[in-house]
């Protein structure tokens, strides 16, 4: 079968398609493509059935050598491309030929490009997936210079002549993101109420696919003494440790935990912290929990 080569893995390259829903029962997480939105444009732009496995980089982009003549379209987070040395654009399909070289660059804002390759990438499944998980393990191992990577026959839809809107929208110094209150918001003080809307959190550097774990305002528990039974978790939900400082979660969060929720983002939210460096910032609007009494 025609694959790709390693040549430069870059700081942290998983493989990444749609994920493995369905599986949190089992403490599985979803996993998939940190931000869909680019991964799925970037499939689309390949001509690729939009769950195609692509490549993730984070920062410091990757270099692979086609073994098949192949398209390839860069998007995320944008970067430098080349190919042979010579420049290439940027979020448009770029052919590349059996035995020539690719190079994605740093990112030169956000934090994750996706190289997605006309067929996609055919690693080895697991549980209906060739997603990289951090934390189960599951999937293909992190990539590592000198791994081949199967490509999947060339997709019927030959690759979009079209370039890439826009660079990335989200990338700022600051983010806002709306944050639906709940579900455990009856554990925090109203103190703690009111800083969401006026607090500015910043990315730790210690954050990661996992999470982002986010540095300012303490979101204080009304009884720090009392522990929240084990219960489910989702991405995007916003979870408070004791010591108050917020965790945003990722595409491979841990199916459950013992410390409140204060509210969830949504998908779009998601996809913006999946690109915010260290050193973002954050704010949250709010949005109140409905009042269900004046709905019926």
């Amino acid at each position: 079968m025609s694959h790709i080569e390693i040549i430069r893995s870059g700081v942290l390259t998983t493989c990444q398609d749609a994920g493995r829903s369905g599986w949190a029962h089992l403490a599985v997480p979803p996993s998939g493509a940190a931000d869909r939105p680019s991964w799925r444009l970037a499939n689309q732009l390949a001509g690729n059935a939009t769950g195609a496995c692509a490549l993730e980089t984070t920062l410091t982009g990757c270099t692979v050598r086609a073994h098949r003549n192949v398209t390839v379209v860069v998007g995320g987070a944008p970067c430098a491309v080349t190919v042979d040395g010579r420049p290439e654009a940027w979020g448009q399909p770029v052919k590349l030929a059996a035995g020539s070289v690719l190079d994605a660059g740093p990112a030169e804002v956000g934090v994750r490009s996706y190289l997605a390759f006309s067929g996609g990438l055919h690693p080895k499944a697991s549980l209906g997936s060739h997603s990289t998980c951090l934390l189960s393990g599951l999937g293909p191992a992190p990539i590592k210079d000198g791994d081949t990577i199967p490509l999947g026959p060339s997709p019927a839809h030959p690759p979009l002549p079209t370039q890439w809107p826009a660079p990335w929208a989200g990338v700022s110094d600051e983010l806002v993101m709306k944050l639906h209150l709940g579900p455990r918001l009856d554990w925090f003080t109203t103190d703690a109420a009111n800083e969401l809307t006026k607090g500015v959190w910043t990315v730790s550097e210690h954050s990661n696919r996992i999470g982002l774990r986010l540095e300012g305002p303490s979101l204080r528990h009304k009884d720090p003494g009392t522990e929240l039974p084990s219960e489910g978790i989702v991405a995007g939900s916003l979870q408070v440790p004791p010591n108050g400082q917020p965790i945003l979660f990722g595409a491979d969060h841990p199916t459950t935990g013992g410390y409140p929720v204060i509210g969830v983002v949504g998908a779009a939210a998601q996809a913006a912290a999946a690109q915010a460096r260290p050193g973002t910032r954050i704010r949250f609007a709010p949005i109140p929990m409905p009042h269900w009494q004046e709905m019926l």
